[in-house]
């Protein structure tokens, strides 16, 4: 199976759903420390000090190396492992999750609990914005007039995103390469100029492009 592409929380969301006269309610907000999740979670138990319950869990790190989980008074293994078990195959990091039970008083079992909250999650991430970092590099096109078409043609059609274009005596396009790219454009733009088109690259960057915008990490 493929796995999901690498993602991060970019804006907060909220997600509601009820089984059973139950609401549960999730949280879900970026966080990029342990200190700041516990704080998320510590200031959501403040807000629902009257639920039965506030669940958590979280992921940091490039590579998951913290992921903590608890299941605040809900039987063992049926709130927070669940949750944190969603943050990690939708392949989410850097986020933190908590979710909230109003008991409606009726018993969900075991199974019932775990996809409850697993749903929850769910509703939450579904309400947040998320947004996959890549790894690429900046690059400066000059080009004369006659170049600029055939180097936009090539940029819109693998997608690479155009940040500026100035036109002057020569035309300077500004754009992102994925890394994976850098050797295969290059070689593509020489090619396509008769290598008359000069590029210069600034440093390797951790991006995202949002709305159009260039997004650096």
């Amino acid at each position: 199976m493929e796995e999901k592409e690498f993602r991060i929380v970019y804006e907060a969301g909220q997600g509601e759903i009820e089984e059973k006269k139950s609401r549960f309610i999730a949280h879900v907000a970026p966080v990029t420390s342990e200190e700041e999740a516990v704080s998320f979670i510590n200031g959501k138990k403040k807000e629902y000090w009257d639920a039965r319950h506030n669940c958590s869990a979280f992921v940091i790190g490039d590579n998951n190396e913290i992921t903590r989980c608890n299941d605040d008074g809900e039987p063992a293994q049926t709130a927070g492992r669940p949750m944190l078990d969603v943050l990690l195959k939708e392949n989410v990091h850097n986020c933190v999750v908590v979710v909230t039970r109003y008991f409606g008083g009726v018993l969900l079992g075991t199974g019932g609990l775990v996809r409850a909250y697993q749903k929850s999650v769910q509703e939450g991430l579904k309400n947040a914005r998320l947004i996959a970092p890549k790894k690429g590099r900046v690059c400066h096109i000059t080009t004369d007039y006659n170049g600029y078409g055939k180097l936009e043609y090539i940029l819109r059609e693998k997608d690479f995103p155009i940040l500026n274009t100035d036109f002057g005596a020569d035309v300077v396009i500004k754009s992102v390469i994925p890394s994976e790219f850098v050797e295969e454009f290059t070689k593509a733009v020489a090619d396509k100029t008769a290598g008359s088109a000069l590029i210069s690259w600034d440093d390797e960057i951790k991006y995202a492009i949002l709305d159009g915008q260039l997004i650096n990490f």
